[in-house]
């Protein structure tokens, strides 16, 4: 013991001096996820209540949604009585930046906005919802933020889990914190409003939890994958079930590691090649179709190693083709690939940790890919390409 109370007075008796502690501790995190059909009526409560009772709000709206529903916006607030204000942000990966989180970070100092009762509601994709969820884990070290997502990328992937992040040089999310919204609420309606490659951007993360752990999923997109595109997700496909599904299969990885202390994650399938691929092809492809070409040449890589088979590799590829997204890109050579899987290694501490396909459904993790390898898949890849075109 390092001291013992002197229980007359209440002191303490010095005996060894404490020079160290360990302070151990939980933080307890929830947080809500929600399909809220009509977000915007009027009517509907959600919106007005979502992370806290009546009150002001700030809300960040990405410039094309302000020109889409700005009126909306503003008649939702000032229909329900809410005193708000609009900040109106262009968002896209070349302005994923900190100067975009500090632009975000200004619009709240200006609000005067509250430390917890007046959560800042994000209106938009997943760039915005990134930058305006990085400068509420930063602004007075923690505020709450409410995500509308209003892609389909942003229903089914950046809207759903707990990171934020900007780019950073030539690095994809590179600046980031852990800060889930408080509240996600996801009304399909916005998808009405989306062009189709923007849905094709979306249905990449959609055919990625397919591919790695959804077969059922897989057969959805197969059968209804261009009528989902052409209705943009509001005809009698089912395209409820894809969006549960999608936005299910994702929150199932995500919870038992939110904070990534398991760094072999099947939400990484897509994600190896992709972000120094996405980063140096700016502005010409979108996330979505980054991560496509990364999945086409792990299930060209798979098949090589016999995880899936050569009819499965084709099913899968005449798949991508159909929903509109690349499976073949002039950056996917030798040296970008090698920097791409350098990059990887270091973001997951030293080892590949290599997500694959087993089959169509299932997956595994890699630690032995070799630069002669990855050659030759991308070699197979870009014939493949040819062929399938």
């Amino acid at each position: 013991m390092p001291a013992k109370r002197d229980e007359p007075h209440g002191l303490f008796t010095l005996g060894e001096p404490v020079t160290a502690w360990t302070v151990a501790t939980a933080l307890p995190v929830s947080y809500q996820v929600s399909f809220t059909p009509g977000v915007l009526s009027p009517a509907n409560p959600a919106l007005a209540t979502a992370g806290a009772g009546p009150g002001r709000r700030l809300v960040v709206a990405e410039a094309r949604v302000h020109e889409l529903y700005g009126a909306r916006i503003r008649g939702y607030f000032e229909a329900r009585g809410l005193p708000y204000e609009l900040c109106v942000l262009p968002a896209h990966e070349q302005v994923k930046t900190m100067d975009s989180v500090f632009r975000v970070a200004e619009a709240m100092d200006a609000f005067g906005l509250a430390r917890r009762g007046e959560p800042v509601v994000a209106m938009g994709g997943g760039v915005l919802m990134d930058v305006v969820g990085l400068a509420c884990s930063l602004y007075r070290r923690s505020t709450p933020f409410v995500r509308v997502p209003t892609t389909l990328i942003g229903l089914v992937d950046a809207g759903v889990g707990a990171k934020t992040g900007v780019n950073f040089g030539p690095h994809k999310n590179r600046l980031g914190t852990y800060h889930p919204a408080a509240v996600t609420l996801l009304d399909p309606a916005f998808l009405a409003t989306l062009d189709p490659r923007h849905l094709s951007n979306g249905l990449a993360e959609i055919l990625k939890i397919a591919l790695i752990k959804d077969r059922r999923l897989f057969e959805l997109l197969t059968t209804h994958g261009e009528a989902l595109i052409a209705q943009r997700f509001q005809g009698p496909t089912p395209a409820g079930e894809v969006l549960v599904r999608a936005v299910h299969g994702m929150l199932q990885e995500l919870q038992p590691n939110l904070w990534e202390h398991r760094l072999e994650r099947s939400m990484d399938y897509g994600h190896s090649f992709s972000p120094t691929v996405e980063m140096r092809a700016l502005p010409e492809l979108l996330h979505g179709e980054a991560v496509c070409l990364d999945m086409a040449l792990t299930t060209v890589l798979a098949q090589r190693r016999g995880l899936v088979e050569t009819g499965q590799r084709d099913e899968v590829l005449a798949l991508m083709r159909r929903l509109q997204l690349p499976v073949w890109h002039p950056l996917m050579e030798p040296a970008t690939l090698g920097d791409a899987l350098t990059d990887t290694v270091r973001h997951r501490d030293g080892r590949q940790r290599l997500p694959l396909p087993v089959g169509i459904g299932d997956g595994c993790f890699a630690d032995d890919l070799t630069a002669g390898e990855l050659a030759d898949s991308a070699e197979e890849l870009k014939e493949l390409s040819c062929v399938t075109r």
